[in-house]
């Protein structure tokens, strides 16, 4: 899957720990690949940000995202569950 990111996301990312930024990579690897959506628990959100998806980077973190076809996706936002609102 091609990925592509929004100017927020990167500077959401940039602000966060090496360690966290590290995770977050690993997590977008996976993400690439269909078959590890369900262990990152992709799942469709709803409210304001309908339409948009989201997965976990662990217990805390998110990554909000939205499909542009069957194998693109852009990242637009990174953080704990503050992004949602």
């Amino acid at each position: 899957m091609k990925i592509s990111y929004a100017p927020v996301f990167i500077r959401q990312y940039n602000k966060l720990d090496g360690e966290l930024q590290n995770e977050i990579v690993e997590k977008i690897e996976l993400f690439r690949k269909k078959e590890n959506h369900k262990l990152l628990r992709v799942h469709k959100l709803k409210g304001n940000l309908l339409g948009s998806f989201s997965f976990s980077v662990n217990y805390r973190f998110r990554i909000i995202f939205e499909y542009l076809s069957k194998n693109e996706a852009v990242l637009l936002l990174v953080g704990d569950h503050e992004i949602y609102s």
